[in-house]
């Protein structure tokens, strides 16, 4: 069994700034689930272009308020807390907050923890653990 508390995830390589948001990775790929699970924080007034197209994800509000938009039929979708969305079709999408959104993302592939966003918003298929840290880089 695995117990993992946010507060010791903070100020480590696995809480990640991405500028818009923040990242605290709280189950990795090395932990063997099969998927990956954060806690992000998505920082009020941003806008982040995401196109998963390695992974799907689904994401839990907890708090706060904003939108996504899918990009290929530009449907606008409100979030505010007590809403899930799953990502099934890898689907490119806007994510805008109003407010600070609280989150909680699952990540199938899970994640490694080292990745960051490429220019299209993706995420690489596969980071060894081995591969230099993100933690500081912008996503």
């Amino acid at each position: 069994m695995k117990v993992v508390k946010l507060e010791d995830i903070i100020n480590t390589e696995q809480e990640v700034d991405g500028g818009n948001w923040v990242s605290r990775r709280l189950l990795l790929k090395k932990d063997g689930m099969g998927y990956s699970v954060h806690d992000t924080i998505i920082r009020a007034g941003t806008e982040t272009h995401i196109w998963y197209q390695n992974h799907l994800e689904a994401v839990y509000c907890i708090d706060g308020e904003g939108e996504v938009e899918t990009l290929s039929d530009n449907k606008v979708h409100p979030i505010s807390a007590n809403t899930i969305y799953a990502l099934d079709e890898h689907d490119e999408h806007m994510l805008r907050a109003k407010t600070d959104m609280r989150m909680v993302c699952v990540f199938n592939p899970p994640i490694s923890g080292r990745e960051i966003h490429d220019e299209n918003g993706v995420y690489p298929a596969d980071v060894d653990e081995d591969t230099p840290s993100a933690s500081k880089k912008a996503q």
